[in-house]
């Protein structure tokens, strides 16, 4: 398998993940410890849902490559929940979140280069 497509892969499940970790924040807006309130919070089933495809994702990627060069990759779900934080739930975008952002980025790039 070529290295980008299992970047690429691993990005994208980063995106799921992070697609999981929203559902989960809007999910325990209504969470109540009781299994019908559980099994019919509708965010509840669709982050796990996304978060279950992640995961398998990168179980499936780190069959084909290293986790020393992947896991960093993973760290990607940071800027995206921060995008996504910023955008569909409200939350405050500041200087120090794009700047720690930012550090995010060179440091997997960093990393990753070969």
């Amino acid at each position: 398998m070529h290295k980008i497509y299992l970047y690429l892969g691993i990005i994208f499940f980063a995106f799921l993940g992070s697609l999981g970790q929203i559902s989960f924040k809007k999910a325990s807006e209504s969470l109540s410890l009781n299994l019908i309130s559980l099994i019919s919070n509708y965010w509840l089933i669709i982050g796990l849902i996304f978060y279950g495809l992640a995961t398998l994702g990168y179980v499936f990627s780190l069959k084909h490559g290293e986790l020393s060069i992947l896991y960093p990759l993973i760290a990607s779900s940071y800027i995206f929940v921060l995008i996504f934080s910023w955008k569909f739930l409200g939350e405050t975008m500041n200087i120090q979140k794009i700047v720690g952002t930012i550090g995010i980025i060179l440091s997997v790039g960093l990393i990753n280069y070969v």
